[in-house]
């Protein structure tokens, strides 16, 4: 009698040191999580439109702004100096990849990591459409994937022309601000001059959002840096954009 007591508080004891155990690994997970001011998904369009020469213009842009000390001075403007970012390319309905993971962005040193990764990671998608609306729909679920926490939900879409594949931009991009994201648009003008207009009307959403537009690829890296010091500064100096109807979707074209 006496010795099945004993097994019965024995296991009992073990039973909730165990308990003990599990939820101090939950605080240590807790803690693991890095909290940041900014969650950025920078999706790049990798479309038929976009030759190579187009592309690896984008892509210097981007490696040029993370290397930027006015870029620096904005991610440590916030109350956790940190930001996370990553990299999606992107052309039709299905067809995005996530080129560089999420990387948290703090100092110097992790900012120019995420200048190499970028222009590191090859291109690995060449035609397919356009579609802005995938890209929307991708870089939505991508957050709440890295060991970070807090912070706006911001999708960054650069192409150089309107939404030709999958269900029309505006009903992703509305889905996404339902979701807490904010959609910024960075047209590109080389080759549909009235961009900008369908990017304001059908692409960006959500609190503080705007359009920045680059009248060529050659002039991309000074928008871009632009862009993400607004982006990655405090998000209530955002120009906020009011819900606009949308413009004609789906044309023809890559």
């Amino acid at each position: 009698m006496l010795a099945g007591t004993l097994r019965a508080l024995l296991r009992a004891a073990l039973a909730v040191g165990a308990l003990s155990a599990l939820s101090a690994l939950g605080v240590v997970a807790a803690a693991a999580q890095t909290a940041v001011d900014l969650q950025l998904v920078l999706a790049v369009d990798a479309s038929g439109s976009v030759n190579e020469e187009r592309f690896e213009l984008q892509k210097r842009g981007y490696v040029a702004a993370f290397r930027s000390p006015q870029l620096a001075r904005a991610i440590g403007s916030g109350p956790a100096r940190a930001i996370a970012v990553t990299m999606v390319q992107w052309t039709g309905p299905a067809l995005q990849v996530q080129v560089v993971p999420w990387m948290i962005v703090s100092d110097a040193a992790s900012m120019e990591r995420l200048a190499a990764a970028i222009a590191a990671a090859p291109r690995q998608l060449y035609g397919g459409g356009t579609s802005i609306s995938g890209a929307i729909d991708h870089a939505l679920a991508l957050f709440g994937a890295g060991p970070f926490s807090g912070g706006r939900r911001v999708i960054d879409i650069s192409g150089d022309g309107r939404n030709n594949r999958g269900r029309p931009a505006a009903e992703a991009r509305d889905d996404a601000v339902r979701a807490g994201a904010s959609i910024n648009g960075l047209p590109i003008l080389a080759i549909e001059p009235d961009l900008e207009t369908f990017y304001r009307d059908n692409v960006i959403g959500g609190p503080g959002a705007f359009v920045i537009a680059a009248a060529s690829f050659a002039t991309f890296a000074d928008a871009i840096l632009k862009k993400l010091i607004i982006e990655i500064s405090d998000g209530e100096d955002m120009r906020p954009v009011a819900k606009a109807s949308s413009s004609p979707d789906n044309s023809s074209g890559d």
